[in-house]
């Protein structure tokens, strides 16, 4: 019997609009996850994380998508696991865990939450810089002054992945 090995889960958490650099980032982003075996979990709620799921999906990639309602999203949904919480904005909770890292693009109030929790719960945050949003401000501007966990920009997918080297989240 083969021992089973449990895949390296990124978040993909934060909002972008089509058209915007920052959303064509977040395609590439999620393709290069599934290319590299990493396991994407996304909530598909706004344009960015769903393109992200999207494209790791037809890239061949693992897609798990938390939602927030308490019922089954419809067949054609980006994932191939859905796991409805039921949980409101409790959710994010969940989300920020659910990673071993989180990448973060642009960004609103739920993603402020989201990556607030991850801080909190240690999580290594990857915001995108140079595309605008919340996230560009982030590596100068941490949640806190504890630097409970690392903040790795990126802005390219050469930067992304070394970024998921550095934090050895890349399967040999």
């Amino acid at each position: 019997m083969t021992p089973s090995i449990r895949r390296p889960q990124i978040c993909v958490l934060g909002s972008a609009e089509p058209g915007s650099a920052a959303y064509e980032l977040a395609a590439q982003a999620g393709a290069l996850l599934a290319q590299l075996g990493i396991t994407v979990v996304s909530g598909c709620g706004s344009p960015a994380t769903r393109v992200a799921a999207e494209r790791a999906m037809g890239a061949g990639g693992l897609v798990v998508s938390i939602v927030p309602p308490d019922q089954m999203p419809a067949p054609d949904w980006p994932a191939t696991v859905v796991i409805p919480c039921g949980m409101g904005d409790a959710r994010n909770l969940l989300m920020a865990l659910a990673g071993d890292a989180c990448i973060v693009i642009g960004g609103r109030a739920g993603t402020i939450s989201e990556v607030c929790l991850a801080w909190l719960h240690k999580r290594p945050l990857l915001p995108l810089v140079g595309c605008g949003g919340w996230s560009n401000d982030l590596p100068s501007n941490p949640p806190d002054e504890r630097q409970n966990s690392p903040i790795l920009p990126w802005g390219s997918m050469a930067e992304l992945e070394a970024q998921l080297r550095e934090l050895g989240l890349v399967p040999a």
